[in-house]
């Protein structure tokens, strides 16, 4: 038995009981500033910042990547609307700063979610490279209407973005927005993990593994994958909020295709599909150039290189996705099968003895 089968033997408390103490050592981590975890160049807390934000990017492209099985090119598209919703209502240099900074989280998840409908109604009908190739232009598309629509103040940017009326910033330093970012992450895993149970997460695994067999079994696929990318796009939006607050600046040189091709690295590097994979893939790609200043003008080849050797030796990533919500679909499917019942989309996504 290995170790995931003996972590999904372990009833909820004594799985709570192990993750209780990881999760209280995660948020102590600034405070403890381990020797062996320094960063050179830049300060601790404000690396582990970096570190959560790119965790919490890798979570919501997961359900758009390792769940749905929808290779989106652009996250950046949506991590940039929710950047620019936080500059536009909360800095000076806008006639629209009137929101506390906490309000327009929120806020750039909603204008996100409209995003994500917007992109996501007529596109998702395409799949593959199609796919990808449309939502690489929809980042694009984004980087360049901040720059060339005047109220976006293109590469000038926004300043002072989170500040309250008397210019002071929502925290006071790294290890606070660490804190909060956290939190965010922990409560956004939580319920993400409910989905993946749900019929829903179901839903989105059979469309994963094959899409025409799940439309052929009553599942609609399209609805679900505009749920996926609406769910994902909503995640997006609120890691760029948090990262215009802590950043306290934004314009449109965050935003180009690299970056949107590091968060998928992070997502490929850790196994898209499981949560705990994608975590462990952008903390490869967030703090190792942090930690190993000396290389990181080659984080691009390495993180290739890397790719390449996963795509070879390990394709499902460091961590690959669980199946055991597949396997119960093949248990449903064989029970129903063997009580002569016809199979539909509604009992392919039940739980095996009919618990939905």
């Amino acid at each position: 038995m290995n170790i995931r089968e003996r972590w999904n033997n372990l009833s909820r408390p004594a799985q709570w009981a192990f993750l209780i103490p990881v999760v209280v050592l995660v948020y102590f981590l600034p405070v403890l500033n381990p020797p062996i975890l320094a960063t050179s160049g830049t300060d601790f807390p404000s690396a582990m910042f970096d570190v959560a934000r790119y965790a919490l990017v890798a979570v919501g492209l997961n359900v758009v990547v390792g769940q749905a099985g929808l290779l989106d090119l652009g996250y950046v598209g949506f991590f940039a609307v929710g950047a620019y919703v936080a500059a536009l209502f909360t800095s000076p240099n806008s006639s629209l700063h009137k929101l506390p900074y906490l309000w327009t989280l929120p806020l750039a998840m909603v204008v996100t979610m409209i995003f994500g409908i917007i992109l996501g109604t007529p596109t998702l009908r395409l799949r593959g490279d199609y796919l990808a190739i449309v939502t690489l232009g929809f980042g694009e598309i984004i980087r360049l209407l901040a720059d060339n629509v005047t109220p976006l103040r293109g590469q000038s940017g926004f300043e002072r973005v989170g500040t309250n009326n008397a210019g002071q910033p929502f925290f006071e330093n790294a290890t606070q927005w660490y804190w909060f970012t956290v939190t965010i992450i922990v409560i956004v895993l939580l319920l993400v993990g409910n989905l993946e149970r749900s019929r829903v997460g179901r839903a989105w695994v059979a469309i994963r593994e094959d899409e025409d067999v799940a439309e052929i079994m009553g599942v609609s696929t399209y609805k679900f994958k505009i749920w996926a990318f609406v769910i994902g796009a909503a995640i997006g939006g609120l890691s760029g909020a948090l990262y215009a607050g802590r950043l306290g600046f934004v314009n449109n040189q965050s935003f180009d295709v690299v970056t949107s091709m590091l968060f998928l690295a992070a997502v490929v590097l850790g196994g898209a599909g499981n949560k705990v994979g994608v975590l462990l893939g952008a903390v490869v790609v967030a703090y190792l150039p942090l930690r190993f200043v000396q290389i990181a003008d080659y984080n691009y080849l390495i993180f290739g290189i890397a790719l390449i050797v996963l795509m070879i030796f390990r394709p499902q990533g460091l961590l690959g996705a669980r199946q055991r919500l597949l396997a119960k679909g093949r248990q449903a499917y064989q029970h129903l099968i063997g009580r002569g019942e016809q199979v539909s989309g509604e009992s392919a996504l039940a739980e095996p003895g009919g618990n939905q």
